[in-house]
C-alpha cells in the first residue's frame, strides 16, 4: 500500500467516526426530552396512586420543594411532592432511599396523609432479586399494601420491623434483608413527617410550573 492509499484510508475511517459520532449525538438529543417526558409520566402516575388526583387541586409537580435528612437519604436531598385543597394541605409524597437493600439502594415514594397516615408505599427503583426481593413492588405481591393507614403508633414504634426483628410485617420465604430494609424507610418517613409536617407544608417554595400535570388516563 503506497503513501496515497495509506492518507485515503485514514481520511475514510476519520470521516466514518465523525459521522458516527454525529449520529449517536443527534439520536441522543433526539429522544433525550421524549425520555425526561417519560419518565415524568411514569412518576406522576405513581403520585397519584397514592394521592388520587379528586384529594387535590394543585399541581404536584409545582408544589414540590426538596428536602434533605440522612433519614430519608444518606446521600442526596429527596422531592417532596405536596396536595393541597383549595390551599389547604391534604397529604404529601416523601421520595426517601432506603440505602441497605440486599442489591443496594432501593428509592421509594411514601404517601403520607395531613393526619401522619400512610396513603400508601411504592418502590420505585431497586437490583433486589427476581423471584425473591422483587415482592416490594406493588404488580408482583401485596405485601407493599400492607402500609396503607399504618402510622407511627399503629404499629407502635417496635411494631415497625419484620416478624423476624419482632415486628408486625411479614419478611419473605429466603429474603429477610429487602423488606427489613423497606419496612425501616417507611418508619423513618414517618418520623421524619410528624417531626416537620408544618415545615413541610409551607408554601414560601414551589417549582416553577410544569405543563401537562394532570394524570394520564
Amino acid at each position: 500500500m503506497n503513501i496515497r492509499q495509506i492518507i485515503l484510508t485514514a481520511v475514510f475511517l476519520l470521516l466514518f467516526a465523525i459521522t458516527g459520532t454525529g449520529l449517536v449525538s443527534f439520536t441522543h438529543e433526539a429522544t433525550r426530552e421524549r425520555i425526561a417526558e417519560n419518565e415524568r409520566l411514569a412518576l406522576l402516575r405513581s403520585l397519584h396512586q397514592l394521592i388520587t388526583p379528586e384529594r387535590h387541586d394543585n399541581k404536584l409537580f409545582h408544589d414540590a420543594i426538596q428536602v434533605r435528612d440522612r433519614r430519608l437519604d444518606i446521600q442526596d436531598p429527596v422531592a417532596v411532592y405536596r396536595a393541597r385543597m383549595k390551599d389547604e394541605p391534604v397529604a404529601l409524597v416523601l421520595s426517601p432511599v432506603a440505602p441497605d437493600g440486599y442489591s443496594g439502594r432501593i428509592k421509594l415514594l411514601v404517601g403520607i396523609n395531613y393526619d401522619g397516615s400512610l396513603t400508601g408505599v411504592r418502590a420505585v427503583t431497586h437490583h433486589e432479586t427476581p423471584g425473591l426481593g422483587d415482592a416490594i413492588e406493588a404488580e408482583r405481591s401485596d405485601w407493599v399494601l400492607d402500609f396503607d393507614g399504618r402510622s407511627i403508633g399503629d404499629p407502635d414504634i417496635e411494631g415497625w420491623g419484620v416478624k423476624k426483628d419482632g415486628g408486625i410485617y411479614d419478611q419473605f420465604t429466603g429474603a429477610t434483608i429487602t423488606p427489613r430494609a423497606v419496612v425501616k424507610a417507611v418508619r423513618n418517613s414517618l418520623l421524619y413527617y410528624n417531626e416537620n409536617r408544618e415545615l413541610l407544608f409551607r408554601a414560601d417554595e414551589r417549582r416553577e410550573e410544569e405543563p401537562g400535570d394532570k394524570p394520564q388516563q
